[in-house]
This record gives structure tokens, sequence and C-alpha cells, in this order.
């Protein structure tokens, strides 16, 4: 096992660093329990910071973790999360995580920019065609049988075990495709995070990719989001989540162009 790492030398100002990383969690844990993305966010101002791309990648998984771990008490707090999902959906998602970390360990730098770049198109162009809501215009056609769903999560926790950012999105579509509103499905989906975001970081701890102590800033922030996330998930519905939907998307768009 390789010791994991604090921060990057090239940040000047660890405690300005870690107040930028807490206030980015925040928005970010928001905005993954109540539709998804928040990575596309956070794991920029990582690299922003000076962790290469893949460290920033792996670091970004300690909020991920911290924040579901909120989220999912809170879900089931509220009596909206059943555990039977965890063989469902989280055991195959969790199986084809630990191939999608194997991914993450072994490519470049380089070519992890790119397909982090690629990856934002490809989310961006799946959240405008929104088959979530295009299904459910449909009046809520018949559910995929249990093997399709088995298959559909497995599939997910390739890409969340990967890339982790915009995984959300796939998630809820996964979820809607098992016949689940979107109020039960965001809980199933930060249980399904839960558990292969919870693989990948422990691989990635043992490979020593983890900034820690720039992860847990990020973490903190995270966990106070994903706790809000829940709230207004709960108090707001299902017209409210789908319209966060669109404003990412929309926000995401753009970011994209911004940055071409």
């Amino acid at each position: 096992m390789i010791l994991a790492t604090g921060w990057p030398t090239a940040t000047q100002d660890p405690w300005l660093a870690a107040g930028l990383l807490f206030a980015a969690g925040l928005l970010a844990g928001v905005i993954n329990v109540v539709a998804g993305g928040g990575s596309f966010l956070t794991v920029p101002i990582l690299i922003f910071l000076g962790l290469p791309p893949n460290a920033a990648n792996h670091t970004n998984r300690i909020g991920i973790v911290l924040q579901n771990i909120g989220a999912v008490w809170g879900f089931r707090r509220h009596q909206v999360l059943a555990w039977d999902w965890l063989h469902r959906a989280a055991l195959p998602a969790t199986a084809g995580a630990g191939i999608g970390a194997w991914m993450a360990l072994i490519i470049s730098d380089a070519a992890f920019q790119r397909a982090l770049a690629i990856l934002m198109v490809m989310v961006t162009l799946w959240t405008l065609w929104d088959p979530v809501s295009r299904r459910r215009a449909r009046g809520h056609p018949r559910t995929a049988g249990p093997w399709t769903i088995t298959a559909l999560f497995f599939l997910v926790g390739i890409y969340g075990g990967f890339i982790q950012a915009g995984v959300g999105f796939f998630l809820l579509a996964a979820t809607s495709m098992a016949g689940l509103d979107l109020i039960r499905g965001n809980a199933v989906k930060v249980l399904c995070a839960l558990a292969f975001t919870s693989l990948a970081l422990a691989l990635f701890t043992w490979r020593g990719t983890v900034y820690w102590q720039a992860g847990l800033s990020l973490g903190a922030g995270t966990f106070l989001g994903g706790q809000l996330g829940v709230h207004l998930t709960i108090l707001k519905g299902q017209r409210w989540i789908r319209g966060v939907v669109t404003l990412m998307v929309i926000i995401f768009a753009l970011r994209l162009w911004w940055t071409v």
C-alpha cells in the first residue's frame, strides 16, 4: 500500500484552498443529490488547485462518499429508501465500478483530460435529450425486466467507477427504467453511489493517488450540501427536481461552450 498525500506542493495557501473546496462541495452536494453533475464543478477546481487530473478524479470521491452517507441517512429518515435496492441495484453497480476504477488507475493524465472533455459533452447531450422525462411523458410504460435492470446498473457502475462526474443522470435513468418516481429514484441513486464510490475510493487510496486533506475539505461541504439536497428533494417534489435538472443542463452546456 502506498501512503496517500495531503496538499499538492503547488498550493500556496492551504486555508484558502480549503475554504474554496468547502464552498464548492456545498454547492456540488446539493446538485448531486437533487439531480447530478456536481463533479463537473469540483474536479476542475481540484485540478486548478494543483492536483494532477487523475488525482483530482480520485480525490473527488472523498466528497462523494461523505455526501452520500448523509444523503442515505436523510432519505432513510424520511422513509423513502427501501433497503432491498441494495442487492437489486447497488451490488451490480459496485461490481461494475470495480472495472471502472481499474480503468481510472491505468489511464494517463493526458488521456483522462481528453476523456473528461468527451464525456462532459456526451453527458450534456444525454441530459438535453432527457430520456427520463420523455419516458414519463409517454405515461409510465412497462418497466424493464430484472436482468435488464441489473445490466443497466452494472454499466452505470463502470462509468461511475471511472469518472463519477455526471453519473447521477444515468442512475436516475436506470431507476426510472426500474419504475421508480424521481423522489424514490433519488434515494436509490445515492445508495448506489455510496456503495460503488466507497469501493473506488478504497482502490485509489491503496494506490496512493488521493489527497486526503483536500478531499476532506471538499467532503465537509458535500456532506452538508447532501443534507440540504435531501430536504429540497422531499419538500419541493418531482416538478422542482425536473426544473433543477434542466437548469444544471443549461449551466453545464454554457460552461462547455466557454471552455472551448
